[in-house]
């Protein structure tokens, strides 16, 4: 009988051991660095970690970082969840390294244009357009930029940046020119005419770093750049008088994306973790941090934010996107000729 109430005993314990490491899983996601990763650590992961009885493990990179952990790790996983801008995560999806979204994660109340596919999700909208300095331009008596082709303007000569076709904003540069050209993204050829030739001439240095662009701003060698709404904020949040312009023919929507990675050993707290980035409140404090527009339309932000970022239906609907499925596969080599014949 003792010896009947000590095997009791045992497995009790067992059973006890067991149940607590079910309540501490581990979720690993990959995101941003920097100012994401405080955010995320800070104000996100706390709350969902005592709301869904799980630990996070957040592991930094930016997105080709990211992209290139996944495609390391094939087969073994080590990413629950994992986000990336929007381009990357075409990439990431096509490679099938995203599992399918549960039904219920993209809602009514997110935008349809955040809505990639099954598999993946915007979480935050950033516009790709002008950051200009507004006591420059005021001083000169210039109106705020309002079209791609003022990247052509004469007046800009040597006091332009525009980032490298290897950084986004410098891609969406490159596709809006060729559109404005006659052409697009499956014919790319009066992108790279009008960036040779007419913008390239404006442009003191192709800077891929935000940190480097910022210091250009500041110790005023430029006036203009291609740059993120989201950057402009964190610019202007450090007094500069750095604004933000929507080209007429639109601004290119650049989305954080998220998704939950195939062969994830919680995958159900995957899918939970990214319905919770779309909260209403979480994406307030993802356009505060992060300087991205919420994608779920509910989301309340403050007049100032509200008024910089891409934010509402009508802000929304002026953003324009890119094909990434004809992007992606030929990106090396117009990285390649973007060597050749922008920069050379």
């Amino acid at each position: 009988m003792k010896k009947h109430m000590l095997m009791l005993a045992a497995a009790g314990s067992l059973l006890a051991c067991v149940g607590a490491q079910a309540q501490t899983k581990t979720l690993t996601v990959g995101g941003y660095g920097g100012s994401f990763e405080t955010l995320m650590k800070d104000l996100i992961i706390p709350q969902f970690e005592k709301t869904h009885d799980v630990k996070i493990q957040f592991v930094a990179g930016n997105s080709t970082e990211n992209l290139a952990r996944l495609q390391a790790q094939k087969g073994n996983q080590e990413l629950d969840v994992v986000i990336l801008d929007d381009g990357p995560m075409y990439q990431a999806d096509a490679l099938g390294f995203c599992a399918p979204l549960d039904k219920d994660v993209a809602s009514d109340d997110v935008y349809d244009l955040a809505k990639i596919g099954p598999n993946s999700i915007g979480i935050g909208f950033v516009a790709t357009g002008f950051t200009y300095n507004a006591d420059w331009f005021k001083e000169k008596g210039w109106e705020p930029p309002s079209s791609w082709k003022d990247l052509e303007d004469p007046k800009f000569e040597q006091i332009l940046s525009v980032p490298p076709i290897s950084n986004t904003y410098g891609l969406h540069t490159l596709v809006m020119m060729a559109r404005l050209n006659g052409g697009g993204e499956k014919d790319i050829d009066p992108g790279f005419t009008a960036m040779a030739d007419d913008v390239a001439p404006n442009v003191l240095v192709f800077e891929p770093s935000s940190g480097k662009m910022s210091e250009l701003f500041q110790s005023k060698e430029i006036a203009l750049s291609i740059w993120g709404s989201g950057r402009t904020k964190s610019l202007a949040d450090t007094g500069f008088p750095a604004k933000f312009a929507y080209p007429k023919e639109g601004a290119v929507a650049l989305m954080l994306a998220a998704c939950p990675v195939v062969e994830s050993d919680a995958p159900q707290a995957a899918q939970d973790f990214i319905k919770y980035l779309l909260d209403p409140e979480i994406q307030v404090k993802l356009g505060d941090a992060m300087g991205s527009g919420p994608v779920n339309k509910t989301a309340k932000l403050p007049p100032e934010l509200a008024e910089t970022l891409p934010y509402g239906p009508e802000k929304i609907s002026q953003l324009v996107t890119v094909d990434w499925d004809t992007i992606n596969p030929n990106r090396q080599e117009w990285t390649q000729r973007w060597a050749r014949e922008v920069e050379r």
